[in-house]
C-alpha cells in the first residue's frame, strides 16, 4: 500500500465538514466549481488533486499550504514529519533491512497480533486506523501495524525489539524464528 495515500487518507478522517468546506473553496481557482461541488470527503478532494498533478508524493507543498490556511498545524506537522522521514522520496525498489522479520512475524502471528503491537508501544488510535483501512484482512493489519511502528520509530526500529515484544506477549516460537 502507498504510504502517500495511506497518510492523506488518515488525513481525511480528521477533517471536520467546516474544514472540508474551507479546502474546497480555498481550491476554487485550481478545480473547477462542478467537480468541487460533488466532492462529499477528504478523500474525493485528495484524489481531484492527485489527478490534476497539484499534490504528489513528491509534491505536497500545495498541501501544506491548503493546511495551513485552515489552521491545521497538526496536519502540516504530519507531513512535513511524513517528509524528513524519507518516506515520500523513497524508492520503492530498496530493501528494507526489516522486511525479513516482518515476513517472519506475518506468517506467525496470528490473531494476538494487537498485544504485539501495543507492547512495541503503538497508539491505541493508529491501530484502530489500520483496522480500519483494512476491516477484513487480518494478515494486512498486522503488516501495516509493523510498518507504521517502523515509521514511528524511524532508525530507533530494532530487531530486538521486535523480539522482545514477541517474547512478552508469549510468542516465544515466533521469536526463535526471526532470530534465526
Amino acid at each position: 500500500m502507498d504510504p502517500f495515500l495511506t497518510l492523506l487518507h488518515s488525513f481525511s478522517s480528521s477533517l471536520s465538514d467546516t474544514e472540508l468546506s474551507s479546502l474546497k473553496f480555498l481550491c476554487r481557482g485550481n478545480i473547477g466549481k462542478r467537480k468541487l461541488e460533488c466532492v462529499r470527503s477528504g478523500v474525493e478532494l485528495f484524489n481531484i488533486l492527485l489527478e490534476q498533478q497539484l499534490i504528489a508524493s513528491d509534491k505536497v507543498a500545495f498541501l501544506e499550504d491548503l493546511f495551513a490556511s485552515i489552521k491545521r498545524e497538526d496536519l502540516v506537522s504530519q507531513l512535513k514529519q511524513f517528509v524528513e522521514e524519507g518516506e515520500v522520496n523513497a524508492p520503492d525498489d530498496q530493501p528494507d533491512v526489516h522486511e525479513k522479520p516482518i515476513d517472519v512475524i506475518c506468517e506467525n502471528v496470528g490473531r494476538d497480533w494487537r498485544m504485539l503491537i501495543r507492547k512495541l508501544g503503538l497508539s491505541e488510535v493508529k491501530i484502530e486506523r489500520i483496522v480500519a483501512a483494512n476491516p477484513l484482512n487480518l494478515h494486512e493489519q498486522l503488516v501495516q501495524s509493523l510498518r507504521e511502528w517502523q515509521r514511528w520509530k524511524g532508525k530507533d526500529a530494532k530487531v530486538a525489539d521486535l523480539i522482545k515484544g514477541l517474547r512478552e506477549c508469549n510468542l516465544n516460537l515466533v521469536a526463535d524464528k526471526v532470530e534465526q
